[in-house]
């Protein structure tokens, strides 16, 4: 059986949960890109073209996925 439709048998409390904890696993991906992006000492590299607001996405995708998580905690409590 393949991974959509292992996903797809899941109850909604799980596809929520799952949904949540890959929004705070990009949540830590990009504090890592910001946390190196700040390491960085050379200021014009800052300044150069592809720069992504990588704090804007840490906390937008850390809420919701906390949001997501809570959502399906008494689902998931309940069995």
């Amino acid at each position: 059986m393949d991974l959509v439709a292992q996903f797809e048998l899941l109850s909604d409390a799980a596809q929520v949960a799952w949904a949540g904890g890959a929004c705070l696993v990009f949540a830590v991906f990009a504090s890592l890109m910001e946390w190196r992006r700040t390491r960085t000492r050379n200021l014009a590299r800052l300044e150069q073209v592809g720069w992504v607001p990588w704090t804007g996405l840490f906390l937008l995708s850390a809420m919701l996925g906390a949001g997501l998580l809570a959502m399906a905690l008494p689902a998931m409590l309940k069995g």
